[in-house]
């Protein structure tokens, strides 16, 4: 079965490597294996109160700040003790409720002081000072921990001896300052090394019950970055070292959870397990559990701290049998004073006889200064899980992106390979894609048609990903029914199914109808150091809900790739339909291929003068043949001899015969004037190359292809499929790929003996000839052909000047009608009115608007003075100015003028005649009146 994806989930960390597990850190983990005797039992940390914050709730592998080693850090906060000092003096401070001095609290030492916990401090090297560089790098690695230090609400920050001369804002150093003279040590809160006026009234040990130094607080501020990613540990920590310092029996921790609601709940992280060895058993009775949980939901709702005894509070029922005689809840907060978490101490024994004692307020005190610091951390740690969640997220993301942007043959290979990209992410052991059936209507049972089911195996460091095959009956639909009926999020964090231990659900959604097309499903989360199951959690859900949308425009992606395959399959189709309609049967072909073409002087195609109304059909294939013979064309390019007349004959099919005036005799009319004017002018056939001339006499013959017998304005206005294909010169450029289409035609090649070069070349000449054709492309280049032609000597060898020419001489030979002799002009004329006033006439009809005076047949007495109009507007400047370049092309001048002279002798007489009829109605109508009064007297 063919590995689609092949990752550690490890390795799909953006930046990780193999982690080495170092002797220091085997030293460091041994050393916490024995200090800590007894961890308390630890909850899953999949949830935390960031949304997208998964924290491990194991020793992670690789710890972020690894790099900075402890001793390099505890040299610096040496050398820079006056920070250290500011910091333990702020989160010694007692608040605004102290009994004595308002910086640190005063009290007496009772039965359960902390000085039977005294511990030996940690040896601290001496002093050393450091280059500027390596402080300013290890500062930069400890900012994300410094950055929270915010002096909390009851610092005396008016105290002129706190800092002394050491002020951060000092102008001695940049960073923080530090006494050249005596260097000062971090103490703790409590020390003898205070100053003297703010001594508490203490021995010497301090509260922390550690004499000059916390080595819980030092240990954090030494390595406390290490800590990111094992929050159970941090958390431990903080309870065990405080725990201690207390002297309680047994401890409860509990961090906040925000739910979709923005309600929030209090998830444990430790359960209530006792401290030491004081106790062999844990606080387990459902009573006893229901009252921690009360106290706890207690100091979360009001964010103060709550202190209780056996006989202090009616209303909490200690049980006689219980073994709560005490308790001691804070609140654990962040800088922004958001409770985050609650911690609950309970029982706190005597030093002397080991009975159970009152929690003291300085309790109170000490234990929230240690929650301070763990909240402080615990928000660094927040800031990192979300960096690295969203880092790893961009990751999936770009993944997923490049998926999509590939070509894939099929549908479900190209979501299963989308699939496979955040399984590793997510931890997944099967990822399951739902398609539903579709129903026609709301009322059918909705049911799956079929699923892509992918499994994930590790193997060792690595993880294979495999697609299994599997019946829709084989895998239960119960979760994915649900999601899909309720188009939300299911995330299942146990399930009373002995193989599900953990089930999220996603919907796909279609994003221009929002339906549901499909549900994805996750199921059974590993944890990354054992093969215990986890729940999912939100960040688990983010990158599913990115699958879905990604699926979802899979789809939408395929179903066009689907509708786009099916029509150009119908294009196929109809163009193999359409060449064996429009191409000339074989008899015609061999019949034009064996006649005996005559020649250009009795078939008159040199005169501008020339009538395609007397020519017989078949003479006008003849003629067109003549004309490519005459030019040398055949023999130039290697043309095929049946390949020319079939090419002829196809072009000659390709026009509607009912079509009043745009149809063959059109084009045969146009062609011929190109050729009149190519081959009365040397110069022309100087100026232009072999390839131009060939691509003039194709464009003159096909520039009108296919025509409706009605103008692009009224394609528009009708929104007909030529308009949305093309936009603008819709019939030009319907014109243009018709003769392509013909060029490419079987047996109609006539331009397979062009080399690549010179095939592309002519196809573009070929399409902007035709082009040209379209008037209002004309009307835009014609000032520059006219001041182009007033110039005394005109250079041809730029390109962009042979194509302005090339573009004025097919609009020459378009409009050549209006050279022709008056008789074949006058007919042709009607003609044109004709197919105008029918599509006038169609615009009445369809879109209820009176048309222009052109196409109005009310206007058709107007017909001359519109032909006047015509010439002088449109085209008696072109003639003029080819006229003035090629004087050999004056016959096409001359005959323009003739024809206005012609067209304004008619409408002279129109206008007379007009005149004449008004005048005997105006006498017949006086005349009638006479009567009426003779007849009345």
């Amino acid at each position: 079965m063919p590995c689609l994806h092949s990752e550690a989930p490890e390795s799909m960390e953006p930046g990780s490597a193999t982690p080495v597990a170092s002797p220091a850190a085997e030293t460091e983990e041994s050393f916490r294996r024995e200090t800590v005797a007894k961890p308390p039992m630890v909850a899953g940390m999949g949830w935390f109160f960031s949304p997208l914050w998964s924290p491990r709730s194991k020793t992670h592998r690789r710890r972020f700040g690894d790099s900075v080693k402890s001793d390099q850090v505890e040299a610096w906060l040496d050398d820079h003790s006056d920070f250290t000092r500011a910091y333990f003096l702020r989160r010694a401070s007692s608040g605004p409720q102290a009994e004595m001095s308002p910086l640190l609290p005063r009290f007496h030492r009772s039965s359960s002081d902390h000085s039977d916990l005294v511990m030996k401090a940690h040896h601290r090297r001496a002093s050393s000072p450091l280059t500027s560089s390596h402080v300013s790098s290890l500062t930069d690695r400890l900012r994300p921990l410094a950055s929270n230090l915010i002096a909390p609400e009851w610092m005396d920050r008016s105290s002129p001896d706190l800092l002394g001369s050491h002020s951060p804002c000092s102008p001695r150093t940049s960073r923080f300052s530090y006494s050249p003279c005596r260097p000062l040590s971090p103490i703790c809160p409590c020390s003898p090394d205070l100053p003297r006026f703010h001594q508490p009234l203490c021995p010497k040990t301090a509260a922390c019950g550690h004499g000059e130094c916390c080595p819980w607080m030092m240990e954090l501020l030494r390595g406390g970055l290490s800590w990111i990613g094992s929050i159970a540990e941090l958390c431990h920590g903080a309870v065990q070292h405080a725990g201690e310092l207390l002297a309680a029996e047994a401890c409860s921790l509990s961090l906040v959870n925000k739910d979709c609601g923005g309600r929030n709940t209090l998830e444990e992280v430790i359960a209530p397990t006792e401290l030491g060895c004081l106790g062999e058993g844990n606080l387990c009775s459902h009573a006893q559990l229901e009252l921690l949980k009360g106290i706890m939901e207690r100091v979360l709702a009001t964010g103060s701290p709550v202190n209780l005894r056996e006989t202090e509070d009616p209303k909490v029922d200690f049980d006689q049998s219980s073994k709560i005689r005490t308790v001691l809840s804070v609140p654990i907060k962040n800088h922004r004073g958001e409770v985050v978490g609650v911690v609950v101490m309970i029982n706190k024994r005597n030093g002397c006889d080991g009975s159970v004692s009152v929690f003291t307020n300085m309790d109170d005190k000490v234990l929230s200064n240690h929650m301070d610091v763990l909240a402080m951390v615990l928000d660094n740690v927040q800031l990192y899980e979300s960096s690295r969640h969203e880092a790893k997220r961009s990751q999936a993301l770009i993944e997923m992106a490049q998926v999509l942007s590939k070509g894939h043959n099929s549908f479900e290979v190209l979501l299963s390979k989308m699939a496979a990209t955040i399984m590793p992410f997510t931890h997944a052991q099967y990822c399951t894609i739902f398609i539903p059936e579709p129903t026609s209507t709301p009322e059918d049972k909705v049911s799956f048609s079929r699923v892509i089911h992918l499994e994930c195996e590790e193997l060792g460091s690595t993880c294979q990903i495999y697609r299994r095959e599997r019946d829709i009956s084989a895998i239960d639909p119960s979760h994915a029914l649900r999601t899909l009926v309720a188009m939300e999020t299911l995330n299942m964090a146990e399930s009373s199914e002995e193989s599900i231990r953990s089930l999220i659900c996603c919907p796909v959604r279609n994003e221009r109808s929002e339906d549901v097309i499909a549900v994805c499903q996750l199921m059974n989360k590993r944890s990354r150091d054992s093969n215990d199951m986890e729940a999912f959690n939100r960040y688990d859900e983010c990158l599913l809900e990115d699958l879905a949308v990604y699926c979802g425009l899979a789809m939408q992606y395929a179903q066009a790739v689907q509708i786009t395959e099916e029509r150009r399959a119908s294009i196929e189709v109809t163009q193999e339909v359409l060449a064996y309609h429009i191409t000339a049967a074989e008899q015609e072909i061999q019949t034009l291929q064996e006649a005996t073409i005559p020649s250009a002087d009795s078939l008159h195609v040199l005169d501008f003068n020339f009538s395609v109304f007397g020519l017989p059909e078949d003479l006008t294939s003849q003629a067109t043949i003549r004309m490519f013979m005459d030019l040398n064309l055949v023999q130039d390019f290697n043309i095929d001899y049946k390949s020319l007349c079939q090419w002829v004959l196809t072009v000659r099919r390709g026009y509607r015969n009912n079509v009043p005036y745009h149809n063959w005799n059109h084009a045969l009319s146009t062609a011929q004037s190109m050729f009149a004017m190519l081959m009365a002018t040397d110069q022309l056939r100087t100026i232009f190359s072999r390839l131009e001339i060939l691509a003039l006499m194709i464009a003159t013959l096909s520039h009108d292809l296919d025509h409706r017998g009605v103008s692009n304005s009224y394609i528009k206005r009708s929104q007909q499929p030529l308009a949305q294909l093309y936009g603008h010169s819709s019939l030009e450029n319907h014109h243009y790929n018709l003769c392509l289409f013909i060029l490419n035609n079987t047996g109609s090649q006539i331009l397979s003996g062009l080399s690549s070069e010179d095939h592309r070349a002519v196809l573009q000449m070929i399409k902007r000839a035709i082009l040209a054709t379209d008037l209002t492309v004309y009307m835009e280049r014609r000032k520059e052909f006219f001041s182009l032609t007033k110039k005394s000597r005109v250079s041809w060898r730029s390109e962009n000047q042979r194509d302005l020419l090339r573009s004025m001489l097919m609009t020459a030979s378009d409009l050549s009608a209006i050279t022709k002799p008056w008789p074949e002009q006058y007919r042709i004329a009607n003609l044109v009115a004709m197919e105008f006033f029918a599509q006038g006439d169609k615009e009445k009809q369809e879109f209820k608007i009176k048309p222009i005076d052109i196409m109005n047949r009310e206007n058709s007495t107007r017909l001359p003075f519109m032909q006047v109009e015509y010439i002088d507007d449109i085209c008696y400047p072109l003639y003029k100015a080819v006229s003035r370049l090629f004087d050999t092309c004056a016959p096409l001048l001359n005959g323009c003028k003739k024809n206005r002279e012609n067209w304004l002798h008619v409408a002279e007489e129109a206008e007379e005649e007009n005149s004449e009829n008004n005048s005997g109605v105006t006498l017949e109508a006086h005349n009638n009146n006479e009567e009426d009064t003779q007849t009345e007297e």
